[in-house]
């Protein structure tokens, strides 16, 4: 489509072992049929046609057997549970919170095939060129390929797959701090923190000069806003949500790394992560991309706002005199002082 991600990378063992949607839909009936009802119950309520499930069923079979629960190689936050925080939770608050505003059919479809699609590969060794992440780019190929199998046609269904392809790459997240003291991320889209999609315009001006003539594009970065604000909505929802995110992900990139949270060389990258990462995050990169997202998170982002810094102070201070023995005592001091799990 636009971005021409979609030859770059192929299938591998996850999507050879369930090629289409009879076969996610199995496994995750064996295995999660809670799952399946639960998503079957949002793609009524919004309106998604059946090939639009299959996908989104397709796609979180995949994210399941590739870093949930349903394989070997299992990660903390990306995994099939991460589909329906962003799938239901959040897209049925949103809908439930704009009432008559709220996307149509359409438009809740594809934002729920970006849910199950978005973070589809977490191991790609390899970017693309741009700021765009080579996990994002593997999972737009391979987004590319499930809506194929779900009986999608890249002639006539084209609105959605510019639209999955533009999501998912305004989602690419830089967790660097801005680099310039009080750099807009609008003038530097490339190099400043947060998610892609705030300045996806700008830098689709410079590589394809042409996108805002076309109503499809046009719409994919719309929905490209919106999505980003879905994926970083745990600082819009009740506080206790916002660190079970918070703990899930520091266990995730501590896996990643190498380091088992039983032995001392996770203690210090777990505080940070969980301490000063937290108010980094929360107050510096994170940054809603719609008006929408503002609209239904904003005011609850307000009031996490002071319990965000009161808990990195309260974090710090427990371990002031004495420091940390491990990452597992940082989590277990977090999930002590937020009652996250």
């Amino acid at each position: 489509m636009l971005l021409g991600y979609s030859s770059l990378y192929h299938p591998d063992a996850s999507e050879l072992a369930l090629p289409g949607p009879a076969q996610a839909r199995a496994l995750l009936q064996e295995r999660q049929p809670a799952l399946v009802a639960r998503m079957e119950a949002v793609g009524a309520a919004i309106g998604a046609d059946a090939r639009s499930l299959d996908a989104a069923l397709l796609g979180t079979a995949r994210l399941g057997l590739r870093h949930g629960s349903l394989g070997t190689d299992f990660h903390a936050y990306h995994n099939e549970i991460h589909v329906l925080e962003v799938g239901e939770r959040r897209l049925s608050r949103m809908m439930a919170s704009m009432g008559a505003a709220a996307p149509d059919a359409r438009d809740a479809s594809a934002l729920l095939l970006f849910a199950a699609c978005h973070d589809l590969r977490q191991r790609e060794p390899v970017d693309v060129p741009g700021p765009v992440g080579g996990n994002e780019a593997a999972s737009i190929a391979e987004a590319f390929r499930i809506l194929d199998a779900a009986g999608f046609s890249r002639e006539t269904d084209q609105d959605q797959y510019i639209a999955l392809e533009l999501m998912i790459a305004g989602s690419t997240f830089d967790a660097r701090p801005t680099p310039l003291e009080n750099a807009r991320t609008e003038q530097l889209p490339e190099v400043a923190g947060g998610a892609l999609a705030r300045g996806l315009a700008l830098w689709l001006d410079s590589e394809l000069p042409r996108w805002r003539t076309d109503p499809l594009a046009r719409r994919g970065e719309r929905l490209a806003r919106l999505a980003a604000d879905l994926d970083t909505a745990n600082v819009g929802e009740e506080f206790v949500l916002l660190c079970d995110t918070a703990l899930r992900l520091c266990r995730e990139r501590e896996m990643r790394a190498g380091r088992s949270l039983a032995d001392a060389p996770s203690a210090s990258p777990s505080l940070d992560f969980l301490g000063r990462g937290q108010e980094s995050y929360f107050f510096e990169l994170h940054r809603f991309n719609s008006r929408e997202g503002e609209r239904v998170f904003g005011p609850q982002k307000l009031l996490n706002g002071p319990q965000v810094r009161a808990t990195t102070a309260a974090l710090l201070g427990f371990f002031a005199a004495r420091p940390p023995a491990n990452g597992a005592a940082v989590v277990a001091a977090f999930a002590e002082l937020t009652g996250a799990a």
